[in-house]
């Protein structure tokens, strides 16, 4: 019996952190869909089943934030990992209350890819 592959939904208006992130995770078995802004995200969210977000929070137009918010109103089930650039990023109250922690907050340029990787299986709360 195979289990079936993770799904993942990177919002980024960062072309070659979206490209980056496509591939790293492809070759790591997931399924991954993109978007360039949290409206895109949106949109992608009405068509695919994503387990997990990996959120931008500078984009254009709606913030990654705002974007947390309304597609945990689409898809309640999803659960979301932050990738920023800023490294003053504070947690808002409205992300805490529907279980993001200061855990899923990964600040850019990511390391060690891998560290993302482990951040999909914990919050999941699969092995790997």
């Amino acid at each position: 019996m195979t289990q079936e592959p993770i799904v993942i939904l990177v919002v980024d208006d960062e072309e070659m952190v979206r490209e980056n992130l496509e591939a790293y995770l492809e070759d790591e078995g997931f399924v991954v869909h993109t978007a360039g802004s949290g409206e895109e995200g949106l949109e992608v969210l009405a068509e695919t089943a994503p387990q997990v977000g990996i959120i931008d929070m500078r984009l254009p137009g709606m913030s990654g934030n705002d974007f947390i918010v309304q597609a945990h109103g689409v898809r309640p089930e999803l659960r979301y990992l932050i990738h920023t650039g800023s490294t003053n990023y504070k947690l808002p109250v409205e992300l805490m209350n529907i279980g993001v922690t200061r855990d899923e907050i990964f600040i850019k340029p990511l390391q060690n890819m891998e560290d993302l990787v482990t951040g999909i299986y914990r919050i999941l709360g699969l092995q790997r």
